[in-house]
This record gives C-alpha cells, structure tokens and sequence, in this order.
C-alpha cells in the first residue's frame, strides 16, 4: 500500500475534509511525493513535512465518544440499574 493510500485512509477517519480541507489537501499531496521519488533526501523532506500536518490534523479531530471505555461503563451501569429495578419491581 502506498504512503498516500494511507495517508487517505488516515485522513478518512479523522474527518479531514470537514475539519480542515486545505491541510487535509496538502497532507495528501506531500504523501503523494513521498511516493513519486526515489530520491531519500526528498522523501525525508517531504516526510518531515507531512508529519507536524498529520499531527494537528489529529488534534483538530472531532471525538468520537461511541465505543469509550466510558461508555461501556456508562451501558453497563444502566443495564445493572434496570435489572435492579425490574427486580424491585417483580
């Protein structure tokens, strides 16, 4: 798989386009020169430059709360509480 197939992915998940579209663009396009050369100077330039985007990119990431280790705590409370109750109760 190709840095800039996985970058795309990453950027997928993250919500990019939303969030920040010119980065997002910038990030693919930086992992796309990756890619396009064989020349190792380049690709640590590029490399260099694509890792401080991707990071801030994450950051500006919306959370995501469903599936948290919170929530499954949360759930379980609630499934225990209506066992509780409808043991109360009957």
């Amino acid at each position: 798989m190709s840095v800039a197939a996985k970058i795309a992915a990453e950027l997928d998940a993250l919500h990019a386009e939303e969030t920040s579209p010119g980065m997002a663009a910038v990030a693919l396009d930086l992992a796309k020169a990756i890619d396009s050369t064989n020349v190792p100077g380049a690709k640590a330039q590029a490399a260099a430059q694509l890792r401080p985007i991707m990071a801030d990119l994450h950051r500006r990431a919306p959370v995501e709360s469903k599936g948290d280790a919170v929530d499954d705590i949360a759930e379980q409370r609630a499934k225990r509480r209506a066992a509780a109750r409808e043991q109360a109760s009957g």
